[in-house]
């Protein structure tokens, strides 16, 4: 368990909301349920990639490059697997989502070196599995030039017509940030079309004075609540949303209304030069359901916690016993949390205190130095054993076992309102340890420093990201300080 030293309100308020850094109003539950965030929605779009001229023009390439070789090399056989690994290699690349402004000697380098490696690896192959039919070095060196003269000749067509189509037919956006610095962005974004977007919109907070009144004169609404936002994003047909804060609470709504997200600033680069508006470095936030491995974590999950619940058999009995002996009857502790999406469970823990009533269990933050805690409960706590039951949890896929740590109703609601972004903690499955724990921040420790964390892991999120903590969790277990 973790908490802040910093005093909680006294009485629990809305769900949490989303976008506090800009003071918009709360996302309203539904009526008749009290236990999921409820977002507004609009009819969902699909975007079209328009990946499927570029993978032609790949494939085109490979073609050409074969028609220098000999005909026994026309073969589906090897034609096949070098188209498959250009495209494999291109897609991981991100060649099939260039930016608007993309042009072909920004990817000159990246299609050369990923032509270079297949065709290598063809030759290799073939010389290793048909030494009679070995690609020369000359012949093997015009194929490779041949595929990147074409794939380059080809795509500077394709991406001339997607400049002049982002140009003539811009793509809505809201600018999230504040208004003055968003207003400055917004004003570069219109006067260079070539970049596909058209700002409609400001996000934010009204500020006194000039720059809010210089956004409106120019024709920017500067839009406070999430109501505005609906009405806007409806009304403008809004596809891009471009943060220049950071607000995880306003990334997940405009991800729900099918929005293309984007941060401007930040280290992360995409390409040659990185990706950028006029010299605005901006790089996509992707949804969390777009990324891959998700059904790999749950699948890690199963596959390490099933067996660990086995193992752990022994020391449960045990710390049962233990619990049964000092405290009386009832081991087992059960607690209402607040899961993914908002979604309500119960927790498992063992018992290591006896609570007056509910009340206190539902509101009381820190138990630790209770008097009333017995020396199996506190053994149990600094050894982080009482947290052992929750692998069912895990398994019956109320938690994970990496992600944020989850948290009573009652607090949540209080520490949404006070620290922006806590309620977007709740886009990933909480989790029975987490980033935010292998960096000490467990006990009375700060819950602005934790929701920083666990945004960032949800935000960076890899499947080998999961593995690390677990490793780190697990040689942290050897100096247990207790939760």
């Amino acid at each position: 368990m973790t908490t802040e030293s910093t005093s909680v309100p006294p009485s629990p308020g809305p769900w949490p909301t989303a976008g506090q850094a800009f003071g918009l109003v709360s996302l309203a539950q539904r009526r008749g349920t009290t236990d999921r965030l409820a977002l507004p929605r609009r009819p969902a779009r699909r975007r079209r990639s328009g990946a499927g001229p570029l993978v032609a023009v790949d494939c085109l390439a490979v073609l050409a490059a074969a028609s220098l070789l000999s005909a026994a090399h026309h073969d589906a056989r090897l034609l096949l697997p070098i188209a498959a690994l250009v495209l494999v290699l291109d897609g991981h690349g991100g060649l099939y989502r260039p930016a608007a402004h993309a042009r072909v000697l920004d990817e000159l380098p990246a299609l050369a070196s990923r032509a270079g490696v297949a065709w290598c690896l063809a030759a290799a192959g073939v010389a290793a599995y048909a030494p009679a039919l070995a690609i020369g070095p000359l012949r093997l060196c015009a194929a490779y030039g041949t595929h990147v003269a074409v794939a380059c000749l080809v795509r500077a067509v394709l991406l001339a017509r997607r400049r002049r189509v982002a140009r003539e037919h811009p793509r809505s956006a809201l600018v999230v940030g504040g208004a003055g610095a968003a207003r400055r962005f917004a004003a570069a974004a219109a006067q260079h079309p070539e970049y596909g977007l058209r700002p409609v919109g400001i996000v934010g907070v009204p500020e006194q004075g000039g720059a809010s009144r210089t956004a409106r004169e120019a024709g920017l609404p500067v839009l406070t609540t999430t109501e505005e936002i609906h009405r806007a994003v409806i009304q403008n047909s809004v596809c891009e949303a471009v943060f220049l804060d950071d607000d995880p609470g306003l990334v997940t709504l405009f991800q729900h209304y099918g929005c293309t997200t984007w941060r401007v600033g930040g280290e992360r680069q995409t390409g040659p030069m990185g990706e950028h508006l006029w010299g605005y470095a901006r790089h996509r936030i992707v949804p969390l359901g777009e990324r891959r491995g998700l059904t790999a974590k749950r699948a890690l999950d199963i596959v390490l916690a099933a067996p660990a619940l086995a193992l752990a058999l022994p020391v449960l009995l045990l710390c049962a016993l233990a619990v049964r002996l000092s405290d009386g009857p009832g081991v087992l502790f059960r607690q209402e949390r607040v899961g993914q999406h908002g979604r309500h469970f119960t927790l498992l823990k063992f018992r290591t205190l006896r609570p007056s009533d509910d009340t206190e269990s539902a509101t009381r933050w820190n138990v630790a130095g209770d008097r009333r805690m017995s020396a199996a409960g506190s053994f149990l706590r600094k050894s982080s054993l009482d947290e052992l039951p929750q692998l069912w949890n895990v398994l019956r896929g109320d938690m994970s076992l990496v992600g944020p740590r989850p948290e009573r109703p009652y607090f949540v609601a209080q520490f949404s309102k006070i620290h922006a972004g806590y309620a977007a903690r709740h886009r990933m499955p909480v989790g029975l340890t987490g980033l935010a724990q292998v960096h000490g921040l467990r006990g009375d420790t700060s819950i602005e420093d934790r929701c920083r964390f666990d945004n960032h892991y949800i935000d960076h999120w890899s499947l080998w990201q999961d593995v690390c903590i677990l490793l780190r969790t697990a040689a942290g277990l050897v100096r247990p300080t207790g939760s």
